[in-house]
């Protein structure tokens, strides 16, 4: 069985959003979902929740902060928590694992602000990593998936007002130039490469009425390898969840392949 379609959803928060999260599971018809910005222990995550529904969970949280976790409807098989590169970050923002035949990443990027500074060379040199992650990942032969919050808004077209955001940790030249990196070494955009030219945001801030005045960011990405991006059909973004009551700020983006 391969898997047909894969969503990533940064939810803010899986206990805030556990209805959501067991809603959309249930109207999506999704395969596999990548979550970002748990907040929770692993311990603590309701995986119990899940698994009585059939589902398959991973999960590789912390106290409060960040976490992510992968649901599936298939067996989750060699999991890998954490991107490889600095023994000393603990950070809990990769995951990693293989689903009927394909690989599949979670991903929660550092936000990296303020720039410059250390959480802005934190973010690059975490960037640093991924890319030499993804490099590693496509000598092995199987389809590649690697979603999640990226915190980059790619190019302009991705951000509702551009001036206004210029410096910014997620516009700034070195952040755009480390995500087209990862992307040059030949995974494709998947939102973009099906919607292009066109407006897409996944984002949109609490504050000022963003989401009313559709004032958004595209920030959570879907990169697939080749061999993923051959098969693919279709990719979009559920945004109708960002507007419902107690939503996350980010809403569901997703892939089809066949």
């Amino acid at each position: 069985s391969s898997v047909m379609r894969v969503a990533s959803w940064n939810v803010n928060s899986a206990k805030a959003r556990l209805d959501h999260i067991t809603g959309w599971l249930a109207a999506a018809n999704a395969d596999v979902l990548l979550l970002q910005e748990i907040k929770s222990q692993t311990e603590n995550f309701p995986r119990d929740l899940f698994v009585d529904k059939g589902w398959h969970v991973a999960v590789h949280g912390q106290k409060s902060y960040n976490g992510v976790a992968i649901i599936s409807r298939y067996p989750i098989e060699d999991v890998m928590c954490g991107l490889p590169g600095d023994p000393d970050d603990e950070q809990a923002r990769y995951i990693e694992a293989t689903i009927a035949g394909t690989r599949v990443a979670s991903i929660y990027l550092p936000n990296g602000n303020p720039a410059p500074g250390p959480k802005f060379d934190y973010k690059l040199a975490w960037m640093n990593r991924l890319t030499a992650r993804a490099t590693t990942l496509l000598t092995d032969e199987v389809p590649v998936v690697l979603a999640g919050d990226f915190n980059v808004i790619p190019q302009d077209i991705d951000c509702y007002d551009p001036p206004g955001w210029e410096g910014d940790a997620l516009t700034r030249p070195e952040s755009r130039a480390a995500f087209f990196s990862l992307a040059n070494l030949g995974y494709t955009d998947a939102l973009r490469a099906c919607h292009p030219g066109q407006i897409v945001y996944s984002y949109w801030d609490y504050q000022a009425g963003a989401w009313q005045r559709d004032a958004g960011f595209r920030i959570d990405h879907l990169l697939l390898s080749p061999i993923a991006a051959d098969r693919m059909q279709d990719a979009g973004v559920d945004k109708e969840y960002r507007g419902r009551e107690k939503a996350s700020d980010h809403a569901p983006t997703w892939v089809r392949r066949r």
